[in-house]
Order: C-alpha cells, then sequence, then structure tokens
C-alpha cells in the first residue's frame, strides 16, 4: 500500500523516477546509473563535516554522491532525486520520511546525535522494514560527546533549556543517554537531538560495510510471508487468592481476527 502511495502521489506530481527517465532517455545497453543522496540541512542537527563525509562515501562505494535540501529544493525534485537512489543518508528527522520513494533493493542510513539512542526513535526503520518495501536500514550513533556541538541557548522549541531552573539544566548537560519519555516536548530529548554532529568517518562506514553484508546475505535468503496476524482481542486478567501463600493470575484472550485466514501450523503467544 506504500509502494501505491508512493506511485501515485509521483504521478500527481508529474514526476518520472529517476531510474525510469534514465532508461527512457538512453541507450538500452547502459548500465544504471548508481548514486547516494546526503540530506544536508542548513540550520539544525547539522553535519558538521558533511564535505568530508560525503568524499569518503564516494571512495568507499565508488558511486557520486548527491545532496538535497528541503530548505533550497523544491520537494518534486528531491523526490525525483530520491527515487533512483542506491543510498539515503541522513540525520534524523521527519524529512527521512522521503525513503518511501525509494527504489527496492535501496539502502536508508540514519545518523543520531549524542546521547540519542536509536533503539526508542525507529519510524523509518520501521518503514523500511515492512514487508513489501525491500529497503535495508542502518543506524550509527555519535558515541562521542566531544564530536557533538550543543545549543542551549536557542528557543525550547530547538533544543534550548535555557528556560530551565539551574539544576534541571546541570542534569541535561551531564546526561549520557536520553531516557525513555513521551513525545514531544521533552526538553532533554529536544536538547539533544537538535545537536550539531561531527560524524566520525571510520565509524560510519565500518557501520555500512556491517550492514552491507547484511543485504547481500539476506538476497539469498527467501522472502517470508507477507501476511501478519492482528492484534489478539478482548484480553482479560483476573486474580484469585487461594491461601496466604499462594495467588493465581489467570490470562485470557480471543484470537487476532484475520488469524482464521493464514495457514500456519502452531501459534505462540507472548504474555
Amino acid at each position: 500500500e506504500i509502494r501505491q502511495f508512493a506511485k501515485t502521489l509521483m504521478e500527481k506530481m508529474n514526476i518520472t523516477r529517476a531510474d525510469e527517465a534514465e532508461r527512457d532517455g538512453g541507450s538500452g545497453e547502459r548500465e544504471k546509473d548508481e548514486y547516494i543522496v546526503v540530506f544536508s540541512r542548513s540550520t539544525t542537527r547539522l553535519i558538521l563535516n558533511e564535505a568530508e563525509l560525503i568524499m569518503a562515501l564516494a571512495q568507499e562505494f565508488q558511486m557520486r554522491v548527491v545532496t538535497v535540501s528541503l530548505e533550497e529544493q523544491p520537494f518534486p525534485s528531491i523526490i525525483q532525486v530520491i527515487s533512483g537512489a542506491s543510498m539515503l543518508v541522513s540525520m534524523h528527522g521527519a524529512q527521512l520520511i522521503a525513503s518511501l520513494f525509494l527504489p527496492r533493493g535501496a539502502v536508508v542510513v540514519e545518523l543520531f546525535p549524542f546521547a540519542v539512542n536509536p533503539e526508542q526513535y525507529t519510524p523509518y526503520k520501521t518503514l523500511a522494514s515492512l514487508p513489501g518495501m525491500d529497503l535495508l536500514y542502518i543506524s550509527w550513533r555519535n558515541t562521542r560527546e566531544e564530536n557533538t556541538v550543543t545549543h542551549p541557548q536557542r528557543p525550547w522549541e530547538q533544543g534550548g533549556i535555557a528556560h530551565l531552573d539551574q539544576a534541571e539544566q546541570e542534569r541535561i548537560l551531564a546526561s549520557r543517554d536520553v531516557p525513555r519519555h513521551l513525545c514531544c516536548r521533552n526538553p532533554e530529548w529536544l536538547f539533544r537531538i537538535y545537536q550539531d554532529t561531527l560524524v566520525d568517518i571510520p565509524s560510519v562506514l565500518e557501520v555500512l560495510k556491517d550492514g552491507m553484508k547484511t543485504k547481500s546475505n539476506s538476497k539469498k535468503a527467501k522472502a517470508a510471508s507477507t501476511v501478519h496476524p492482528g492484534r489478539v482481542r478482548d484480553a482479560q486478567c483476573q486474580t484469585s487468592t487461594q491461601t496466604s501463600k499462594e495467588a493465581k493470575l489467570a490470562v485470557s484472550w480471543q484470537i487476532p481476527w484475520n488469524l482464521k485466514y493464514l495457514k500456519v501450523r502452531e501459534v505462540k503467544y507472548e504474555v
């Protein structure tokens, strides 16, 4: 459904997929032009050594690297470029929703600032991992505090913490891992996610190479079923006390609505 949505949206915006445009305009024998796209930001969450990262990616993967910017380019032209990319690299942010326009087999690389745990912020990992998307997701996290630039004096919605009391400011500055929180006004989360980052090139390349090995191995693996059970229904818990030293907890539920349509031999439930 997401692939169909992306296709329909591109048609509405009169965008031709980059790979299709190349095929229509050139010789059939011409090899596909593989390239990497880097999302560039000009105001917040900067990649401080963006030029160095671009050169390293080009050298490592022997592909040209194209930068796109929501601040400087119209959205349709960005989508056209992304639609033919082999890899999309970006700091964490809403611009990564554009990964739904990537061609099958492409790689999504999400970069996270210092103290931000990728395992707690997974919308784009989820998108890439959905059945039928056929994208490889790789995340990188800055683990070096000296490679980050913070902006405590900015407005609160851009990560500023000057409005907080001194003790809370000091706690946030000393923290090395943003704790789990509700979206999206948590001051510690905003402070950390709006940092600028000096990307450690060797560690990024190492993470990418390890992830690409996974990609080549996954090609050999047979595709799994694309149908998944829904949630269980009417889940209930009941407790009862037997004696002063014994109590019972009974958990019951109705099966997912679509389970009867799936050809499965065994169903396991996690309580």
